[in-house]
């Protein structure tokens, strides 16, 4: 309860920005990011900037607790792969798809509305059977509730969490599957801040989460996202992005590897909220991916 306590008053109440960077980073770097951070009222971000070629970092209220909203589904396609490369079952296997789920408040049945989900067609497969890999790549590509649930029913958010901590996400915290009012009415939400979705991409790219077979699959689906009006949208045509978008009422992330030609990438994530409309807060990501790209390219990273 004290935890709960403590992860809702920092949700609730953020503190003044606060910036860390070392190696190369630039003051000037910090000073786009926050002055476009200032020009949209009311928006409380957070940043955190990784580049594998030159080791600039740069992190802005990086360990601050956010609502994780879709971005929970990053470590939840870690754990499943993880459970699979450890031959718990197949990615092959398929399982009954229902919309049947029970709510961690007290074990009460509850259903996903279709209307709310980014990938209503999965629905038409109610009843039948689906494998696990199509699930996974629904809920990344096109952010599936339906899938999420699905999966976190398969492998249990306990080890979701777990798992995620083990890679250095020390604060992310995955409680429970997606539209579990009771749950949410108690503060019992899922979190992030944007240091852990780093942290748990960089050890996707380094290879370090999972086997290099499983660690491919990861960069092909999350390469696939097909939801790209925030970091791609501040970069040049056709640069590849490998991410996961999440978003709620006036909360909007993007967590995401860059690609580059014949350098490493770089890691970046955005974390906002306060925000209350999705085209203004997709702006506001967007740009600050644009900074931080021509930084990186101006910097020779």
């Amino acid at each position: 309860m004290i935890a709960l306590l403590v992860t809702l008053a920092m949700l609730q109440s953020p503190p003044a920005a606060q910036t860390q960077f070392s190696g190369p980073a630039t003051d000037s770097l910090r000073s786009l990011i926050l002055s476009r951070i200032d020009a949209t009222p009311g928006a409380t971000v957070a940043l955190s900037y990784v580049d594998l070629e030159s080791d600039e970092r740069l992190s802005i209220n990086g360990d601050t607790v956010f609502h994780a909203a879709s971005t929970m589904k990053v470590p939840v396609m870690i754990e499943v792969l993880r459970r699979s490369q450890s031959r718990a079952f197949s990615l092959d296997q398929p399982i009954l798809l229902v919309n049947r789920f029970h709510s961690i408040v007290d074990g009460s049945e509850y259903s996903l509305d279709r209307a709310e989900d980014g990938d209503s067609a999965l629905y038409a497969k109610l009843g039948e059977r689906v494998t696990i890999r199509e699930l996974m790549r629904r809920m990344i590509t096109l952010s599936s509730n339906l899938a999420t649930n699905q999966l976190i029913a398969l492998v249990d958010a306990t080890n979701v969490t777990a798992m995620a901590r083990s890679l250095g996400a020390s604060r992310m915290l995955v409680l429970r599957g997606v539209e579990d009012q009771k749950a949410f009415d108690r503060g019992l939400i899922n979190t992030t801040t944007s240091g852990d979705l780093a942290a748990l991409l960089l050890a996707i790219e380094s290879g370090r989460a999972l086997s290099a077979k499983s660690s491919a699959v990861m960069r092909e689906i999350l390469l696939a996202q097909e939801f790209n009006e925030k970091i791609p949208a501040g970069l040049p045509p056709g640069t590849r992005v490998a991410h996961k978008t999440g978003e709620i009422t006036a909360v909007s992330h993007d967590a995401a590897i860059v690609y580059r030609h014949r350098k490493k990438p770089y890691v970046l994530v955005v974390l906002t909220r306060g925000v209350r409309q999705s085209a203004e807060s997709s702006r506001l990501i967007a740009d600050l991916s644009r900074i931080v790209y021509a930084h990186a390219a101006g910097a020779g990273g």
